[in-house]
């Protein structure tokens, strides 16, 4: 899978230099990591971001977000953005403070 370079930028630029905040290349695409805990990915088919279990119903019933799917298995807490949903800057914005709120919650790895 390709990555998404736009997507990427937009996902720099937004999260800005947190302290804690890494990035590697994962799943086909471009991981972003709080604390060593994984926050959101940009990937060709769209944005990942780590909710939480029980953090996503709110997302799921916007338009352009459905649930991650890996392997044929649902991931709990993790919701798949498109680009009509990534490319709203208040949506995206939202979709970002949900996940870190939550994963600033885990212990550090």
């Amino acid at each position: 899978m390709a990555r998404d370079a736009g997507l990427e930028e937009l996902l720099k630029e937004q999260l800005g230099n947190r302290p804690g905040l890494s990035e590697k290349a994962m799943f086909g695409g471009w991981g972003f990591l709080l604390n060593g805990n994984l926050l959101c990915a940009a990937r060709e088919d769209g944005m990942l971001a780590r909710l939480g279990k029980g953090n996503d119903d709110w997302a799921l019933k916007l338009p352009g977000i459905i649930p991650m799917i890996s392997r044929g298995r649902h991931m709990q807490g993790w919701v798949r953005a498109g680009a009509e949903a990534y490319g709203d800057d208040a949506l995206r914005g939202r979709l970002l403070d949900a996940a870190l709120a939550y994963v600033d919650t885990l212990p550090t790895k």
